[in-house]
């Protein structure tokens, strides 16, 4: 990697359109958005006057909450230009979650398309702000909220109290460049640029505080990985509200000029469409996402001799699947890239360069500029290749903190700055990383430790199973024993007993699960990671462990 890139995001897509003025920067399949680098930047230009008139200064937090939507596009690099700070806003949330996410922010605009699968965000928003709609549009004043102004609808009808997306931009043509030039001075790349927050499987969300330093450095080093240049089109369906899609998937394209090709919400056929009628050279995916295409009946019907590339994380990737993307989808260069939200995100990455089998088997070595080591959850010392501890990264790449919570960051990063992930790791003696869990995850039955992903691999291997997730259930006499929740394939046929007796003539007995459950499908957040501890609150119930559980937390 060259040296790192002291930028602003706005200034990085001002070169761009100076430097690939007619090279197509963005084209959506499903509606009438194709823009050049040059014509692209010109549409941000409209919407940041437009922020800038609505009184949005450096530093104020402008919500979004939309699928990949040509709008979040232009809300993340107008509000970049003028140092506003844009909150991703997770697509499958409610009312609770999103009062909980506005007030903790402190967002002063909400930028909301119309709603998402059962949520009316229309609705939603009506029910927390019930005086909205007697408002005129960017007067909205309620101390339950003591930030919020601007609301943004993103849609066909006029919503009472609220600006239509249209009313920005023309709002924007108020405002003189010489204004303009004024809102984009003093901006500095070390700035917060990005609030993500994390899923929340424990407590409430934080607020991960992110850089242009970060996020630009970041998807740079994840675009050379992948051997990204202006001749390559990534197809994004990936949320953008999420870091994969954010700077796994927009970073590594603005850094490279490579042009975008965004899904607005992950479909298996709207991605091969996509994917075959541009001819894109790389898709971004999670494990499931994959799946769903690769099981799909009209599959083969697909041209994808274009595709080279891309990236398949944000859950534990199965071997057989990342073997069957490189044979039956045509890219050979796929990579993988190990991190989480508060290390912008990546810290570990195959590339183009690394043999089938590390890209397979492990999730490659530290990025450049980036430490990693493995310690003891324990005592905090480092160990030695192939050990198994806890994965900890220090850099460029790591957070600014947590929005509003100290002891937080501080639990998380230490007085060294060294981020400690939770995840459980091995190095071995040239660098490469495996993932092999999370700390929490981890199952104890009588003393043994045993790690889900190494069951959950081997269950892969299953000819019937498309899809498991292995989780400890409380058991009274072992402390924890193991369930496998599995999707089969469609029309394949096993039994409990079939799956039990393949893992015990495989694995060590106390591998094999004693529970085991055929499921449909898992319970995910919205940006495609599974949530483990829902599915073991589910299984309590399912196998009335409740008198066990109740022993567990006493």
């Amino acid at each position: 990697m060259s040296e790192l890139m002291n930028i602003t995001l706005g200034e990085l897509m001002e070169d761009l359109a100076k430097k690939y003025p007619d090279r197509c920067a963005v084209k959506y399949t499903d509606r009438d958005f194709c823009h050049t680098w040059k014509s692209f930047n010109e549409e941000i230009d409209r919407v940041a006057k437009g922020f800038v008139k609505m009184g949005i200064q450096k530093g104020d937090k402008v919500a979004i909450w939309a699928t990949n939507v040509p709008e979040w596009m232009l809300t993340l690099y107008a509000a970049a230009k003028i140092g506003a700070i844009l909150v991703t806003v997770n697509t499958a949330y409610k009312v609770f979650e999103l009062e909980y996410l506005l007030r903790q922010s402190d967002s002063k605009a909400l930028v909301m398309i119309d709603g998402f699968k059962d949520a009316d965000y229309v609705a939603i928003v009506n029910e927390l702000c019930p005086t909205l709609k007697n408002c005129a549009p960017g007067e909205y004043k309620d101390p339950k909220l003591p930030f919020l102004q601007h609301i943004v609808h993103v849609g066909k009808e006029r919503v009472p109290g609220m600006y239509q997306w249209e009313d920005v931009k023309a709002m924007g043509e108020q405002v003189s460049d010489e204004e303009y030039q004024k809102a984009k001075e003093g901006l500095d790349c070390h700035d917060v640029i990005n609030m993500q927050y994390t899923s929340g499987t424990t407590g409430f969300p934080k607020g991960v505080m992110l850089t242009h330093y970060n996020i630009i450095n970041n998807g740079k080093c994840i675009g050379d990985g992948m051997a990204f240049t202006p001749d390559d089109k990534l197809c994004i369906c990936v949320p953008f509200f999420h870091c994969f899609g954010l700077v796994l998937a927009m970073m590594a394209c603005i850094t490279h000029a490579t042009t975008m090709v965004p899904i607005d919400a992950y479909s298996p056929v709207k991605v091969m469409n996509a994917l075959q009628s541009e001819r894109c050279t790389a898709v971004h995916g999670v494990p499931t996402m994959f799946i769903a295409m690769l099981e799909h009946p009209d599959f083969a019907k697909y041209d994808f001799s274009s595709l080279r590339t891309g990236i398949m994380a944000g859950s534990p990737c199965p071997v057989k699947v990342m073997q069957q993307v490189v044979d039956e989808m045509n890219m050979k260069d796929i990579v993988i890239v190990y991190g989480q939200t508060e290390a912008s995100p990546g810290c570990t990455m195959t590339t183009t360069d690394d043999d089938i089998e590390h890209r397979v088997s492990t999730v490659g070595r530290s990025f450049p500029g980036v430490e990693t080591k493995i310690v003891d959850p324990q005592t905090g010392e480092e160990v030695g290749p192939g050990v198994q501890g806890e994965f900890c990264a220090r850099g460029y790449n790591i957070m600014k903190g947590y929005y509003k919570m100290e002891e937080a960051t501080r639990q998380a990063i230490d007085k060294d700055g060294w981020l400690h992930t939770g995840d459980l790791a091995t190095v071995d003696e040239k660098g490469y990383y495996k993932i092999t869990g999370r700390i929490k995850d981890m199952i104890i039955r009588g003393g043994e430790n045993i790690y889900p992903k190494e069951i959950e691999e081997f269950l892969y291997t299953h000819e019937s199973v498309q899809d498991v997730q292995v989780i400890g259930v409380p058991s009274e006499q072992y402390g924890e024993e193991i369930m496998a929740c599995v999707v089969l394939k469609e029309g394949a046929q096993v039994t409990e007993d079939e799956l039990k007796a393949f893992v015990k003539s495989h694995m060590a007995r106390h591998k094999v699960p004693k529970y085991i459950a055929f499921m449909d499908g898992f319970p995910m957040t919205a940006s495609g990671k599974i949530q483990k501890f829902k599915l073991r609150d589910w299984a309590i119930e399912y196998l009335q462990l409740q008198h066990a559980a109740s022993i567990e937390t006493a």
